[in-house]
């Protein structure tokens, strides 16, 4: 298994591209608002896009929306499996640059 992590920004943050010729399940992706204060001016949200090949950003590969984020909460997507392959791509955005990091973990199929 393998994993990866990356602050979410407020722009496109790609947060894994399944190389060329191999193939990915996805296994859980970890959402957590870092911040040390349960003041709701650290709440956040973020969108999660799953990119097919060279495709780019849509509503049609949209998969989770504006998931709310409160201070120091994880939101946890591990129920459902995504199989990836070659070229495709994990996307993450947020409204803040500053409050959210997110953990990826997946096995080569």
């Amino acid at each position: 298994m393998a994993i990866t992590s990356a602050l979410i920004q407020e722009t496109d943050t790609i947060i894994l591209t399944v190389p060329a010729g191999e193939k990915y399940a996805i296994t859980t992706l970890l959402v957590c608002n870092y911040s040390t204060s349960t003041n709701s001016i650290y709440d956040s949200s973020f969108d999660m896009h799953v990119i097919l090949g060279s495709g780019t950003k849509s509503n049609a590969n949209k998969i989770l929306n504006n998931v709310s984020m409160p201070a120091q909460e994880t939101f946890t997507f591990s129920v459902e499996r995504l199989i990836l392959e070659g070229g495709d791509r994990v996307l993450l955005i947020s409204p803040d640059s500053d409050k959210l990091s997110a953990t990826i973990s997946y096995l080569e199929v």
